[in-house]
């Protein structure tokens, strides 16, 4: 072993699974932010977070209404993700050449990805900051899926997107 730094050993746990962060403003404008830094934080109750730069729309958005929906991309949605993360939605609407179709969520304001292979529906329970991000943490208030046939995940490394395959034998599974 040799020593580098932080960001050199950092950029090697590349790929990486990465979601889509959906927010809304006040106004109910939707904003759409990949996100690679995200993590389930409890079975019971359901709780997900997610790691956003504090010069990104996405927090100030989180921060002023509380709420935010995680979308699991799946297959041929690469250049969705591309689209929305080389823009910021302070400059506009990022949905139109997204080609991302939304649907109403059920328990908070932004809404669901139709496009997604999972969905959830968070209210923010806490956060904390962590030098120049702050991790967000929010309760799962409802969930959905799509329907198997719509494939798997997508994980990320800069500039690629690879669709995820499934080993036999190893999916994943809540202990009762």
């Amino acid at each position: 072993m040799r020593r580098v730094t932080a960001h050199d050993a950092i950029k090697r746990k590349y790929p990486e699974w990465i979601v889509l962060l959906v927010t809304i403003d006040l106004a109910g404008k939707v904003n759409v932010m990949p996100a690679g830094w995200s993590m389930v934080t409890s079975f019971e109750p359901p709780m997900y977070a997610v790691s956003v730069g504090h010069a990104r729309y996405s927090h100030e958005l989180i921060e002023s209404t509380g709420e935010f929906t995680v979308a699991v991309p799946g297959p041929g949605l690469g250049n969705s993700i591309r689209y929305c993360g080389t823009r910021s939605g302070r400059d506009g609407d990022k949905l139109p050449g997204s080609g991302l179709i939304t649907t109403p969520a059920e328990q908070v304001g932004p809404p669901l990805l139709e496009n997604a292979v999972a969905n959830l529906e968070c209210r923010l329970v806490t956060q904390l900051d962590t030098g120049d991000h702050t991790i967000f943490v929010g309760q799962v208030l409802a969930a959905h899926v799509a329907d198997e046939q719509q494939g798997r995940l997508l994980n990320f490394a800069p500039g690629l997107y690879a669709q995820a395959q499934p080993v036999p034998g190893s999916e994943f599974r809540f202990k009762p």
